[in-house]
Parts: structure tokens; C-alpha cells; sequence
């Protein structure tokens, strides 16, 4: 008997926000992620359900504003060897100072989130997602779509510590 066609269903629950604290800066993070300090510049978001992971790294900018861009920009399109495009996004925040940008890589590349924030004087957060499996765009979409939700809420929510 041949069996029905059926279709891979992911479900994921709607997500919660807390604050997250740290030395340089604040965010709302979803109730799905667990927090691993590594130090004050290097936190992760570990999403054990998703075998997800955001990495949060931290620089303050001490006349280096454009090497971080361009060290940013290089880690995103180093990529480019597996991905099918890479789209990019501006978000601007003028009144907590956050300018971002958000890249998404589609296909089989190692990473399909790639993000940074800045202020363009004082701080610079860099952020990538990555999953514990083989890449296979097509199985973890629906995840991609969830967590891009939570990095974009992150952003929205970012406040710099110090900041006016």
C-alpha cells in the first residue's frame, strides 16, 4: 500500500520576552532561549529545542567603526560559497541610537542569520545564528523565520548601557 504524502509540520510556541542585563548593553530576550555568559563581550543564546544558537559579540569602538563593518561584512559573504542569496536589511532606531543591519543567507550555508548594531560612536554588537545540524535550508526555514523574529525583537529592544 503506498502511504500518503505528508509534510514535515514544525510547531513553535509564541515566545515570551524577559530583559536580559549585561555590562554593555540590555535586550528583551524570548523565554525559549537559555543565556551562556562565556565573558562581558561573548554571550550566547542557546535554543536547546531548535539545537539553535546566537552568538553575541561585543566590541566598543575606539576609532575602528569602519574595520568592524568591514570585519562584519567579510564573515557574512564568506558564506556566499554555499548560499543560493543574501538579503539584507537596515533597521534604525534613532532615539536608543541603534543603526543595524540584518543579513539573511539563504541555502545550505553554515549560518542564515548574520547581524550587527552599532551606535556608531561607543558600541558594536555583532550576532550570528547557527544550528547543531548538517545545513538543509529547506528542513530549518521554519526555524529561521522563528529566530528571525526573536533577533528582530532583539534589536527593537536594545539599549546600550551609558547611553542617554
Amino acid at each position: 500500500m503506498p502511504k500518503p504524502k505528508a509534510q514535515l509540520s514544525l510547531e513553535y510556541p509564541q515566545p515570551e520576552y524577559e530583559p536580559a542585563q549585561f555590562k554593555y548593553f540590555s535586550f528583551d530576550k524570548s523565554d525559549q532561549a537559555q543565556i551562556e555568559k562565556i565573558n562581558d563581550k561573548k554571550i550566547n543564546l542557546v535554543y536547546p529545542n531548535m539545537k539553535a544558537k546566537i552568538y553575541l559579540t561585543y566590541n566598543e569602538i575606539d576609532n575602528n567603526l569602519e574595520a568592524l563593518l568591514r570585519d562584519a561584512e567579510k564573515f557574512t559573504y564568506e558564506h556566499t560559497v554555499k548560499a543560493d542569496e543574501i538579503i539584507t536589511r537596515d533597521f534604525i532606531n534613532e532615539d536608543k541610537k541603534v543603526f543595524a543591519t540584518i543579513n539573511m543567507v539563504t541555502g545550505d550555508a553554515a549560518s542564515q542569520i548574520q547581524f550587527h548594531a552599532t551606535d556608531s560612536t561607543n558600541h558594536f554588537l555583532d550576532g550570528s545564528l547557527y544550528f547543531y545540524a548538517q545545513p538543509n535550508y529547506d528542513s530549518i526555514m521554519p526555524a529561521v523565520q522563528y529566530l528571525k523574529q526573536d533577533i528582530e525583537h532583539l534589536l527593537e529592544s536594545l539599549k546600550w548601557n551609558g547611553q542617554k
